[in-house]
């Protein structure tokens, strides 16, 4: 129900959206459509920082669908949904 645009402001942004991984630098941004898979990683020994805007009808976090999560943030949400 959101898009986002993810503007980095320090580090580097490894980004996937859908199928395409790319590189953004401090003072570059990108746009993510609502359902676009997307993900963002630091493969940088250095810090990122990134300003997330999401506008959209719905901006609840129960709207997420994690496809993976290193973080095991969503376990719980994702074995109820694969049951």
């Amino acid at each position: 129900h959101r898009s986002e645009h993810w503007v980095v402001v320090g580090g580097e942004a490894q980004i996937t959206l859908d199928d395409d991984e790319f590189i953004l630098k401090e003072n570059m941004s990108t746009y993510i459509s609502p359902q676009q898979k997307h993900r963002l990683a630091n493969d940088t020994e250095y810090g990122l920082t990134v300003i997330e805007v999401q506008t959209g009808s719905y901006l609840g976090e129960d709207d997420i669908e994690r496809f993976q999560d290193d973080y095991n943030r969503s376990l719980s949400t994702m074995e109820s949904n694969n049951s």
